[in-house]
């Protein structure tokens, strides 16, 4: 029987199992979903179907540890990527306000926080713009800016409380315009119920377009598998619903979200919504999404010692102490793996103590906890990712001062630097680090990633910190390939490029080895042809752009 597809005539990078030095073939040949054949072109069998790589680099395909597919990119909403001035902002949402008078909110995506200078932003920043309600959120989704329009609107003038989000209140406690704690509130039940009633960007039918335009960039840029890490149950319908309708194009790992605050009774919702929902080779349940802490970059992340920038802070834990480590143990005693948030060295702290607690407590074994982010890791906690086997699920996109510079690092301080990102530490010590993008907090592109990865510096390469925690390329590519598959226990199907796992992959535009010592040339390449279980979900020489609902770069700050 001849081969379903046969690609030859490039390096096919095949590490064969964990801990062995990088082996290339000549050529790999698919069969049924699976890789049938790894080794020399001259002995590959018959195909239906050959390609010629012509030099061409082929991977197993890449696994996002942590991709907001639900987010995404809204064409009714304005992007302010690239928008570092408070003049800039401004233009844009007038841009919006002037082409969309059809809009009842005008909303905006992806502000950084350094935007005024000096201090946070406010509601008279946007004052003069429109006369209707605007909502910005932030480019971590951790904060919301809003105008005087929108906090009349949603009765904080007045007093009210709101469920997604804490108002910020001046001296004479009048509302700011900035809403804190945002995300790890939104995604609660009530959170959720109330975004979906205030503000249109959260309709069903906008989240549901935002995750198929998220998919079909993802299988563009070369993911094979994405895990959406904050999924509520109210919005599990959204991803069954896709992949019934029209497929999946890559596979999706959901985590379902666990407010700090939920009861027994809601651990055990996930439970049965674990175990009753559908789950193919497609869509997959398991994981449950928990915060530590919040973001250092509005000084809510919980640290050790006190904000370099504001003496005698330190941020807050999302909940009290002790209560992290109760609910990490119940769930693991449920068997579920959890992905828990965590920036500051103090959340890192308390989240490694819970894994720890429910191990001891309930004997449990190789369940593959992860802490997500880890951007300030204290060096007591570092050699604890590889003694408990927790998976350290990493952003290298983060560590570029294009998104830290005048905020997180003025807040850490210059005498941290050295805890930030430590993905090299990390990878040295034994822990299984698993890359991803964070989408849409970073580009969904992994060649950005492993160019960061590589430099620690800007796209533009300038302005490089943090030299000793820089990664190779091959290290890179581990990472967002066998780490990814370890992290979620498929490393006996995902991750490698091995005769019976199943034939994920992607063949780049180059041979990305050619760029190790000069990364720069990383970002001129791109994914040409993704396969997953031996299906192309995505041939570059076919498809004219990126799809009507993404935006040309694929590029979100």
């Amino acid at each position: 029987m001849p081969l379903d597809l046969l690609l030859t005539g490039g390096p096919v990078r095949t590490p064969a199992t964990f801990g062995t030095p990088e082996a290339f073939a000549e050529a790999i040949g698919i069969s049924d979903g699976r890789i049938a054949y790894l080794g020399p072109a001259a002995e590959a069998p018959a195909a239906e179907r050959v390609v010629d790589l012509d030099g061409r680099l082929v991977t197993a395909g890449v696994i996002d540890s942590h991709n907001h597919l639900l987010l995404g990119f809204d064409p009714d909403a304005v992007s302010l990527e690239g928008a570092e001035d408070l003049g800039t902002v401004r233009e844009r949402i007038a841009g919006l306000v002037a082409r969309r008078p059809d809009l009842p909110w005008i909303c905006a995506e992806n502000a950084v926080y350094s935007v005024v200078e000096g201090r946070r932003p406010n509601a008279a920043d946007l004052a003069g713009l429109t006369d209707r309600p605007i909502f910005i959120t932030t480019y971590d989704q951790h904060s919301v800016w809003l105008n005087d329009a929108a906090l009349r609107a949603l009765g904080i003038t007045d007093g009210g409380e709101i469920a997604w989000g804490n108002p910020e209140r001046d001296a004479a406690d009048e509302p700011t315009g900035w809403i804190t704690d945002f995300y790890t509130s939104a995604m609660t039940t009530a959170g959720l119920a109330g975004l979906q009633r205030d503000i249109p960007l959260y309709s069903p039918e906008r989240r549901a377009r935002r995750l198929r335009s998220s998919l079909q960039m993802a299988a563009a840029v070369g993911i094979t598998t994405a895990v959406e890490p904050q999924v509520p149950l109210a919005e599990l319908h959204l991803l069954e619903e896709l992949r019934d309708e029209e497929g999946l194009r890559s596979r999706v790992i959901a985590a379902l979200f666990h407010p700090i605050d939920a009861d027994a009774a809601f651990r055990r919702d996930l439970r049965a919504a674990v175990d009753q929902t559908r789950q193919d080779d497609r869509l997959r349940l398991g994981p449950v999404k928990l915060y530590a802490d919040d973001v250092i970059e509005p000084h809510t992340a919980w640290m050790l010692d006190d904000y370099a920038n504001r003496p005698g802070h330190r941020g807050h834990p999302s909940a009290a102490l002790g209560e992290l480590s109760r609910v990490v143990a119940e769930l693991d005693r449920l068997g579920l793996q959890i992905h828990t948030h965590a920036t500051g060295d103090g959340g890192i702290r308390l989240a490694l103590d819970a894994v720890e607690h429910a191990a001891q407590a309930n004997g449990t074994t190789d369940m593959r906890h992860g802490i997500v982010h880890v951007e300030c890791l204290h060096p007591d906690d570092l050699p604890r990712f590889a003694a408990l086997g927790v998976t350290a699920a990493m952003q290298p996109r983060h560590a570029s001062p294009d998104l830290v510079a005048g905020t997180w690092m003025d807040n850490v301080g210059e005498s941290r630097w050295d805890r930030a990102w430590r993905l090299r530490s990390l990878t040295e010590s034994g822990a299984h680090v698993a890359l991803s993008s964070d989408w849409q907090v970073g580009e969904m592109d992994p060649l950005v990633g492993m160019y960061v990865a590589l430099t620690r510096a800007r796209l533009t390469g300038a302005d490089a910190w943090t030299p000793a925690e820089r990664l190779t390329l091959d290290q890179a590519i581990t990472g967002y390939t066998r780490e990814g598959a370890w992290a979620w226990h498929a490393e006996d199907r995902l991750g490698s490029l091995r005769v019976g796992a199943d034939a994920d992959l992607v063949v780049w535009s180059d041979d990305l080895y050619r760029f190790a010592d000069e990364p720069a040339g990383l970002l001129d390449q791109r994914a040409d042809l993704t396969i997953v279980a031996g299906q192309v979900v995505h041939d570059a020489h076919t498809t004219t752009g990126p799809g009507p609902d993404l935006p040309a770069t694929g590029h979100c700050h």
